[in-house]
């Protein structure tokens, strides 16, 4: 396959369970991948990665990414136009002035800032989720932990990823949402916000102001800087890439799901389905009211967008897949993952509309729309359910659904106008269940695009493209419509009436056992 390296770009996304690096060419198109499985530990408490779990997952993609291109294309991999990297948002990072982080990275999944949260939302008049970075800073302050006051920088995965190969503390104005609200009219943290937070925080005396700590606000298609040849070194120790690459504004997950669906213009929507699930819309306006189930945040290029977000999507089914490969192999047979989802999936399809009595709740952790800070995943069945595999895998995907559709509610209520939404991630990759299930739970035509497969990774390139090919004046919108999704072929299915009853039906059994979640979480330690 002929490659002109000078032309092509790279984008790496840090997901939940994986890590992954795709390689597009001048027009576009995915050439080569790479990827690193991961997973979060509990530690203290605390979700958490580790930086040697970063810096070595960082560096076995780009080489899974270096292998295939060498195979694929006959060319070893030096120099690019262009690199974008992403990451899973919000959360915290925290640095001193040596450049040490001082706690433990704290993920988004964690349900540990919901007093912070409430103060800052209620100061602010704007909703502050348990996720976002500020929650964390103010719940550490409020904690009295003694770190804070070395506070000299901090950032979400993404920005330290940046940082670490360019040394340049900015982020994508689309993750800086995640971090702190953001004027979309400026595109800037809000001043006022940041003024009122300083004089909450003044008392305590410490040394630094809250704007010299966060990250500068960059637009999609800004110079964010270049690969430093420590940064080089860092990402591809073999020493064969070449410093001086540009490298786009980081973005988080919400933001790369948004372009790699083509879903940055207003009244266009995406979901987002893997390990945690996220709706977004973008907005013609502002919502009405502040409600703690929604999140107000950016696309790559500022507009706001309504993002319903939840903590627990896919790792039930990923945990019962895991068992039933264990089945698998005990009776001598070896299937690879994509038959084996297919298996348990498929029969979701003809399975009854309401799962046939089977309920489960897929919360491996808390869940802040239904009022969670812990989650434990839980099965239950009538004793004349009709229990069958179809049913089974039915419910877990309905389940996963469950706790966005209740903040889907509250856009609705709104009058939340969208034109189209497209599914993409993990939950899609099964053609059709995925797509036909969220179309009943959102009773919306909902699209997939021959791309959901790639996600973010693919997203963020498209971001780094977009910086190093823009037109004078393109606006991003322009740019994905006019270059990239013009005849890009896609499948859309409109929700079955049937299907729509049964979720329904679903839906108040999910609200109606949400005690029984609740008393596993207190019995079960």
């Amino acid at each position: 396959m002929a490659l002109n390296l000078e032309k092509a770009v790279i984008g790496i996304e840090f997901g939940s369970t994986n890590i992954k690096a795709v390689l597009i060419d001048e027009n576009h198109v995915p050439v080569a991948f790479g990827s690193h499985g991961w997973e979060n530990q509990l530690l203290d408490g605390v979700w958490t990665y580790s930086l040697e779990a970063i810096h070595a997952g960082l560096q076995d993609c780009y080489a899974k990414l270096k292998k295939d291109v060498q195979e694929k294309c006959g060319v070893t991999l030096t120099k690019v136009a262009a690199i974008g990297f992403s990451a899973m948002m919000h959360g915290y990072m925290a640095f001193d002035k040596d450049d040490k982080l001082l706690v433990p990275f704290r993920t988004w999944r964690n349900t540990i800032t919901g007093e912070a949260a409430a103060a800052l939302t209620e100061l602010f008049h704007y909703n502050i989720p348990q996720r976002w970075s500020i929650a964390h800073l103010y719940q550490a302050i409020l904690n009295g932990e003694e770190h804070v006051k070395d506070v000299t920088y901090f950032t979400t995965l993404a920005g330290y990823i940046h940082w670490i190969l360019t040394g340049r503390k900015v982020l994508g104005v689309g993750d800086a949402s995640g971090m702190f609200p953001i004027d979309p009219a400026t595109k800037d943290y809000i001043p006022e916000m940041i003024e009122k937070f300083d004089a909450l925080v003044a008392p305590k005396g410490f040394a630094w102001k809250l704007k010299d700590i966060l990250p500068q606000v960059l637009c999609a298609g800004q110079d964010a800087g270049t690969l430093t040849a420590e940064g080089a070194k860092l990402l591809d120790p073999a020493g064969d890439l070449e410093a001086g690459i540009p490298l786009c504004p980081p973005e988080g997950d919400a933001g790369t799901g948004m372009t790699a669906t083509n879903s940055v213009a207003q009244r266009t929507g995406n979901i987002s389905a893997g390990t945690s699930v996220f709706s977004m819309v973008v907005l013609e306006q502002p919502l009405k009211d502040v409600h703690p189930e929604i999140d107000l945040v950016t696309t790559p290029s500022g507009s706001l967008v309504a993002m319903v977000h939840c903590n627990n999507c896919t790792s039930d089914l990923n945990a019962w897949a895991g068992v039933f490969n264990e089945f698998a192999k005990a009776i001598g047979a070896n299937i690879d993952g994509n038959t084996l989802y297919g298996a348990i999936l498929n029969g979701a399809l003809t399975a009854d509309p309401d799962c046939g009595g089977v309920m489960t709740y897929g919360y491996f952790s808390g869940e802040h729309i239904t009022g969670f800070e812990e989650g434990r995943p839980l099965m239950a069945r009538t004793p004349d359910a009709n229990f069958t595999l179809g049913n089974f895998a039915r419910a877990i995907v309905f389940s996963a659904l469950g706790a966005i559709k209740l903040g889907q509610n509250i856009l609705d209520a709104e009058g939340v106008k969208v034109d189209r939404m497209l599914g993409h991630g993990g939950l899609y990759k099964t053609k059709d269940v995925g797509q036909k299930l969220t179309a009943a739970a959102f009773n919306a035509p909902v699209s997939v695009m021959e791309t959901a497969g790639e996600g973010g990774a693919w997203g963020i390139a498209l971001l780094a493209s977009y910086m190093v090919n823009q037109a004078e004046g393109e606006t991003l919108e322009a740019y994905l419509q006019d270059k990239v999704f013009a005849g890009m072929k896609s499948v859309t299915l409109e929700p079955d009436p049937v299907d729509v009853a049964g979720f329904a039906k679903f839906m108040e059994r999910y609200v109606a056992m949400l005690p029984a979640e609740r008393a596993a979480v207190e019995t079960l330690k």
